[in-house]
C-alpha cells in the first residue's frame, strides 16, 4: 500500500540506537513524569501525563495507551482523553492479531506498526465507518514492553490527515512507550506487593499464635489480629516502647522484672531466644505464653527486625503447677506415713549421727554414708537432702549394684539417640534429672571402673557428656554416696579408684548397726507395730514382754530392715490387740562363730557355684531375710543376686 507502511522489521529496541534529534522529550517533562511515579500518583494520572507530554510536541496529535488484559488477548484503554468517544467505544476490548488495526497488530507482532491512511488500509476494514465518523486518518502504534520483553500494552499517535512518521517522531513514540512501560511495571509491582501483603496479613491473622514484628530495639511495629483480639487493644495503642504503666498493665506483676531482664539480654544477643510470661487478656485474666524471638540480620550481621510468635501454654503451665502441688502433697504424705523422715531412736550413737546430719545438711559438701545393709543409709541421705538448701529440688536415688554394668553409664549420664542398640531416642540421665537437687548413689562400692572415671570428672568439674554425645552438659548437683563395703580395702585391692574415694570421703557418716543401738529397739518396735497395724487395718495396743525380750536379745544381722520384716509378719498373724512372736523365728539366727561363716571371694568358679546352690537349697530358694541364702553365706543380698545372675543359677528351682 502506498499510503500506509509497517515499520521496518526491527525490534523496538533498535530505535534506541538512532541518532538524537532536536525533537526529544524535555528533561523537565521526563522528570515530572518520574516524580509522579515516585510520589505515588495513580497509574491513570501518570499515563495521562505521558500522553499530554507527547501531544504537546505536535499540533493536532492525539495519543492513547492500551493495556493488555490478563488473558493476553484483548486491549483495554488505559488513557485516551482526547479520542472521540465513538471511536473508543468501537475499539475498546479489541482482540490482538496481525491484521487488527495498528495497536492490535503491534501487540501481536511485538514491533511498531505505522499506518499512514487508516481508511485505505485493510487492517481497518472492520472499523472504517467509525474511523470516517471520527475524522482520524493516520495511526502509529508501538508495543509497550516490560523489562523482560512481555507485552504490557501499546502506545499510539493519531493524526487527522494522511501522514508518515519521520525518524524524530519514531524516536519520540519510542521514548513515550519506554516511560509508559516504567510506569505500568512500577504500579503493577506496587499492586502485587500490596496484594502479597494483604494475603500474607490474612495468613498471619489466620494463625492461632500471636505474631509480632519488632524493630531492632524491640519496639512493636506489627501484630496480627489474634494478638489484638486477645488483649483488646488497637495496633496504635500497642506500638512503640509504650509507657511503664502500659507494660505493668499487660504483664503479670510477678513476671515484670524477670521479663525485662530476659528481654534486654535477648535483644542484645542477636540470636534467637525464648521467654515465658503471663499476659493480661481483655477478659481481665492472665494466661501463660511462650514468646519465641528470631532476628532478621543484614549482610553485616546487624539486626534489622525481630520476628516473634507467642504460643498459649497456659494449660501446660497449670498442669505443671498441679503436678508440683501433687508432688509436694505426696512428699508431705510420705514424710508423715513412712520412715523417710521418721528416724526413730534416742541412743547416744544415733544422736551423734543426727548431729552430723544437722551440721552437714546446709552445706553442699559431698557425703559418704557407711554402714551395714539395712541400717537406714538412704534414710540418712534423705534427711540430709530435706534439711538442705536443695530440699525443693529433686532427690534422685541410684542403686549402682542393681543396674547392669553395661548400662550404668547410660543410667547416670543419659544417652543420645542411636548411641547403642535399642537407643531409639535421647534419654536424660540421673545426673541431669537431679540438676538443682541431690543424687544418692547407693552401693557406690560396686561401681564399674570405667564409670568411676566419669563420676570422678562430675565430682571435679560438675560436667559430663551423654553416652554417644559430644555436647558438654553442666549440672549443679549435690552427691551423697553410700556403701556397706570397706572402700579402704577396695582401694588397696585396686578395685576402687583412690582419687574417687577421697572425692567422696569429704564428710563420712557411720550409721550404727541395730545391735550397736539396742536401746532404740523398744522405740523402733512400737513405731513399726503402729505403722504396720494401721496399714493392715488392725488395732494393736500391747506388745508382749517376752516378745520385746526376744527382740532385744536377737543380734539382727539384717538390721532395721530385718526388724521391719519380722514386725510386719507378726502384725499379719496377730489376731487380737496384743502382739507376740514365735521364738522359733529366731532360733536359726544365733550369731555364727567365724569358723561357721562361709566365704566366697576366693572360691574357684565351680566351688563358688556349689556353695551358692547349697545355700539356696537349704534356704529353699529364699535370698534375703534371717533364713535367706545371703545370710547363710555372710554376704549382702545384692552381691548374691549379682553372682546368681553371673553364674546362670536358676534360683526358682530351689523353691518348695
Amino acid at each position: 500500500m502506498a499510503n500506509a507502511r509497517r515499520s521496518p522489521n526491527l525490534p523496538i529496541q533498535a530505535f534506541s540506537t538512532l541518532p538524537s534529534s532536536p525533537q526529544t522529550l524535555p528533561s523537565e517533562a521526563v522528570l515530572d513524569a518520574l516524580k509522579m511515579m515516585l510520589i505515588g500518583a495513580s497509574l491513570n494520572e501518570v499515563l495521562t501525563s505521558v500522553t499530554r507530554l507527547i501531544e504537546a510536541h505536535s499540533e493536532g496529535m492525539l495519543c492513547s495507551i492500551f493495556l493488555l488484559d490478563e488473558d493476553g488477548l484483548h486491549l483495554r484503554y488505559g488513557v485516551a482523553a482526547n479520542l472521540p468517544q465513538a471511536y473508543q467505544a468501537a475499539t475498546d476490548g479489541v482482540c490482538i492479531g496481525p491484521n487488527v488495526g495498528s495497536c492490535g497488530a503491534a501487540a501481536y507482532l511485538r514491533q511498531p506498526v505505522f499506518i499512514s491512511d487508516m481508511l485505505s488500509h485493510p487492517n481497518w476494514e472492520g472499523f472504517r465507518d467509525v474511523v470516517l465518523q471520527s475524522g482520524l486518518r493516520a495511526a502509529w502504534s508501538t508495543p509497550i514492553l516490560s523489562h523482560d520483553g512481555k507485552v504490557l500494552g501499546t502506545f499510539c499517535m493519531y493524526y487527522r490527515e494522511v501522514r508518515q512518521p519521520v525518524m524524530d517522531e519514531i524516536q519520540l513514540i519510542d521514548y513515550a512507550s519506554r516511560i509508559a512501560a516504567i510506569a505500568i511495571e512500577r504500579k503493577r509491582a506496587e499492586e502485587k506487593l500490596r496484594q502479597d501483603e494483604r494475603e500474607f496479613r490474612q495468613l498471619i491473622d489466620f494463625l492461632p499464635q500471636h505474631v509480632l514484628v519488632l524493630d531492632k530495639e524491640g519496639f512493636l511495629l506489627q501484630a496480627n489480629q489474634v494478638m489484638l483480639d486477645y488483649n483488646g487493644h488497637t495496633l496504635e495503642e500497642m506500638q512503640g516502647a509504650g509507657t511503664d504503666e502500659r507494660v505493668k498493665r499487660d504483664l503479670h506483676p510477678d513476671d515484670l522484672e524477670r521479663v525485662r531482664d530476659e528481654r534486654r539480654r535477648g535483644f542484645s544477643s542477636r540470636v534467637p531466644f525464648e521467654i515465658e510470661k503471663r499476659m493480661l487478656g481483655k477478659d481481665g485474666r492472665y494466661r501463660w505464653f511462650l514468646f519465641r524471638y528470631k532476628p532478621l540480620l543484614n549482610e553485616q550481621g546487624g539486626v534489622t527486625r525481630w520476628f516473634a510468635t507467642a504460643t498459649d501454654i497456659d494449660d501446660r503451665k497449670r498442669a505443671e503447677e498441679r503436678m508440683r502441688n501433687e508432688n509436694l502433697a505426696l512428699r508431705e504424705e510420705i514424710d508423715r506415713s513412712s520412715m523417710y523422715e521418721e528416724i526413730v531412736g534416742s541412743s547416744n550413737t544415733l544422736r551423734v549421727v543426727l548431729q552430723h546430719v544437722a551440721k552437714v545438711a546446709p552445706t553442699d559438701s559431698t557425703v559418704l554414708i557407711l554402714g551395714e545393709t539395712g541400717t537406714g543409709k538412704e534414710l540418712i541421705a534423705r534427711a540430709i537432702h530435706k534439711r538442705s538448701k536443695r530440699s525443693a529440688g529433686a532427690f534422685i536415688r541410684v542403686n549402682c549394684v542393681a543396674i547392669p554394668s553395661s548400662l550404668i553409664a547410660s543410667e547416670l549420664f543419659g544417652h543420645e539417640k542411636g548411641a547403642f542398640t535399642g537407643a531409639l531416642q535421647r534419654r536424660l540421665g540421673r545426673f541431669e534429672l537431679a540438676d538443682g537437687g541431690t543424687i544418692f548413689l547407693d552401693e557406690i562400692g560396686d561401681l564399674p571402673a570405667d564409670t568411676q572415671n566419669a563420676l570422678l570428672r562430675v565430682l571435679q568439674e560438675r560436667e559430663f557428656e551423654r553416652v554417644g554425645g559430644t555436647q558438654t552438659i553442666r549440672v549443679n548437683v549435690r552427691v551423697i554416696a553410700a556403701t556397706n563395703r570397706d572402700l579402704g580395702a577396695a582401694v588397696a585391692s585396686g578395685s576402687f579408684r583412690e582419687d574417687l574415694f577421697y572425692r567422696l570421703n569429704v564428710f563420712p557418716i557411720d550409721v550404727p548397726s541395730l545391735r550397736e543401738r539396742a536401746d532404740d529397739i523398744t522405740l523402733l518396735v512400737e513405731y513399726l507395730v503402729a505403722r504396720s497395724a494401721k496399714r493392715a487395718g488392725k488395732k494393736i495396743r500391747h506388745i508382749e514382754k517376752a516378745t520385746l525380750d526376744l527382740f532385744k536379745a536377737y543380734t539382727w544381722p539384717g538390721n532395721i530392715r530385718e526388724l521391719q520384716n519380722v514386725v510386719e509378719r507378726a502384725v499379719i498373724l496377730c489376731e487380737g490387740d496384743t502382739l507376740s512372736v514365735d521364738e522359733s523365728w529366731f532360733k536359726h539366727d544365733t550369731p555364727r562363730s567365724p569358723g561357721t561363716t562361709q566365704s566366697l571371694p576366693t572360691s574357684p568358679f565351680n566351688q563358688e557355684r556349689e556353695m551358692i546352690e547349697a545355700a539356696l537349697r537349704e534356704s529353699r530358694g529364699r535370698i534375703a531375710g534371717p533364713f535367706g541364702a545371703a545370710t547363710k553365706l555372710g554376704i549382702p543380698r545384692q552381691t548374691l543376686d549379682s553372682k546368681i545372675a553371673a553364674l546362670g543359677i536358676d534360683k526358682y528351682r530351689f523353691k518348695t
